[in-house]
């Protein structure tokens, strides 16, 4: 059968891996899918992708294909694509915010953008996905992007250089609005459990947040854990799919089933003592919120970073859960507790006429350059 080859750049960015591909060097769009699927070893019945680039996990098998801007005010064009790991599937619904960190670093090595002098340059993101602009502040040293620093993510070994992403005009990503259905709190009913409240906020991606002690849990369990509670998940997995039609991204829960990747659903709970995966324990000054996510069906080993941006917007918004648990913040930038250590992010928004308006959200990222070369795409996948 043979194998195709395709020029890629294989990065991490933030707390996530992926292929990079240049446009020019893809066949047309409706090719698209059988490559990416292929190129990270997808499906696979026993959740390793080892056939492929994939990590067995959702945070490990993304893909990002970047190309000329299409947008006034952008540098380039950004699509990311979700890859199912066991399934023949692949997303372009939502953003991946980790992913997207690295897309300033690609531009700029790979020449999109005109060679910068050193010092902090802002590479500007159209991400297609959502029709947003992201701006990515990335640090230069000689014409490329500064890869050494002194900033630690929390989940990701080592220290790197700092990238600031902000994303302007974050909501209504998918839908068009902050608070899809008009509401800061909307009451789902869970079959077999009773009825939860859940904010559904849609900036940077869509989310649904609910409180973990209203589905009968701590919201400190780590992602084992929470595998674990087959109970625990399909509440969760049931709140997600309502929230999805009453949101407007499908019309059935059938329809919401089918689309993995959005919305995204995470518990929230107030800051305690909570322990980490490097076996630290968070201590209850440390945060200002806990979350818990589900990303693609798999409890995440942080929290996606268009989940962070959300619930930092989500924190902002008046009478939402997570500003329950927040408040006014005193203005200081929101500290969120996750099962690798925590994430601090900041919102701007501004109440107009009743309504919310988001004007930005931003977070830091480290990302870097594994390796380039070519992927072999196997013909008889």
């Amino acid at each position: 059968m043979g194998q195709k080859r395709l020029k890629a750049v294989f990065m991490r960015g933030g707390t996530s891996k992926g292929l990079v591909f240049h446009a020019r060097d893809l066949p047309a769009r409706a090719e698209w899918d059988d490559i990416f699927l292929a190129a990270m070893g997808s499906p696979d019945p026993y959740v390793r992708q080892l056939d492929g680039m994939g990590g067995g996990v959702s945070s490990l098998s993304k893909i990002c294909v970047v190309g000329p801007a299409s947008v006034p005010g952008a540098d380039i064009d950004y699509t990311f694509a979700q890859v199912s790991v066991t399934d023949r599937t692949v997303d372009y619904a939502g953003n991946c915010g980790n992913m997207s960190s690295a897309m300033g670093p690609f531009a700029i090595d790979e020449g999109l953008v005109a060679r910068p002098p050193d010092g902090e340059t802002i590479v500007r993101i159209h991400n297609t996905n959502t029709g947003k602009i992201i701006a990515a502040h990335v640090q230069v040293r000689d014409g490329e992007t500064e890869v050494g620093g002194d900033f630690e993510l929390d989940g990701v070994a080592g220290l790197a250089a700092p990238i600031r992403l902000d994303f302007l005009e974050p909501g209504g990503a998918k839908t068009g609005r902050l608070l899809p259905t008009g509401r800061a709190i909307d009451l789902i009913e869970v079959p077999g459990f009773g009825v939860v409240e859940a904010s559904i906020v849609d900036a940077a991606n869509p989310f649904v947040f609910v409180l973990a002690e209203a589905l009968g849990a701590s919201g400190t369990e780590l992602p084992k854990t929470i595998a674990a509670n087959t109970v625990l998940q399909d509440r969760l997995e049931q709140i997600r799919l309502r929230a999805s039609v009453l949101m407007g991204l499908a019309a059935t829960l059938e329809e919401a089933a089918a689309i993995i990747s959005l919305p995204k659903v995470a518990m929230l709970s107030a800051p305690g003592p909570s322990p980490t995966l490097s076996e630290r324990v968070l201590q209850a000054d440390e945060t200002d919120l806990m979350a818990r996510a589900i990303s693609v069906g798999q409890p995440h080993n942080a929290i996606p970073l268009t989940g962070a941006l959300c619930l930092a917007v989500a924190a902002r918004t008046p009478g939402t859960v997570a500003n329950r648990i927040v408040g006014d913040g005193g203005g200081a930038a929101i500290r969120i507790g996750h099962p690798s250590g925590t994430i601090t992010v900041d919102a701007d928004v501004a109440v107009v006429d009743g309504r919310a308006h988001a004007r930005s959200a931003c977070v830091y990222r480290t990302a870097r350059r594994l390796f380039a070369g070519e992927v072999y795409i196997s013909q008889s996948k």
